[in-house]
């Protein structure tokens, strides 16, 4: 699947515009991880656009979410590596269904992290990604209050592909930045 089919299918079932931000913003921190990786750029680009291709069907129910995704997807012809990353980012809806590839653990930490991030650059006068160090999104990770709803276990997964916390922060911030404008921030 090429990239404007994938985001055609996206506008299709995803209305809410700050989710479409989210599933773009996800884009971006996974193909700067593919980039890091040497993997294959679009493909796992599409696992970070496409990932929550059902959250408004399912109401972002975790015990469901991700189950009609994968059918979705799985009727318009995606490749199965993409299907079950994009299925395991929710593991609660797959009980016995365990993270265990590099993509898997790639598309878990990288749309979680990019809650993270923007929730720090809300909290700045600007609200612009510009003005914000990843040291302070590292800083957040440990006040469990802060986007408490950010699950920093799963963020955490990015040193089960290779990466430590604040390079994998700074890597996703870099690629949050580059398609700032299109976030609206």
């Amino acid at each position: 699947m090429d990239r404007p089919r994938a985001m055609e299918l996206l506008r299709e079932y995803v209305k809410n515009e700050n989710m479409i931000k989210h599933c773009l913003a996800s884009e971006a921190v996974m193909r700067a991880l593919a980039r890091k990786f040497g993997e294959d750029e679009d493909r796992w680009g599409i696992a970070g656009l496409l990932h929550d291709i059902d959250v408004e069907l399912t109401n972002a129910d975790l015990n469901v979410h991700t189950k009609d995704a994968a059918r979705i997807l799985a009727e318009q012809g995606l490749d199965d590596e993409i299907i079950d990353a994009i299925r395991l980012h929710n593991e609660q809806a797959h009980p016995g269904g365990k993270r265990s590839t590099r993509l898997q653990h790639a598309l878990a930490a990288g749309e979680t992290v990019t809650g993270l991030i923007i929730a720090t650059a809300l909290v700045y006068p600007d609200k612009k990604l510009a003005g914000v160090k990843p040291s302070s999104v590292t800083k957040r990770m440990k006040e469990k209050a802060f986007a408490r709803t950010v699950n920093r276990d799963i963020i955490m997964e990015c040193g089960k592909f290779g990466m430590e916390l604040p390079a994998f922060v700074e890597l996703a911030m870099g690629a949050m930045k580059e398609i700032a404008p299109e976030l609206g921030l």
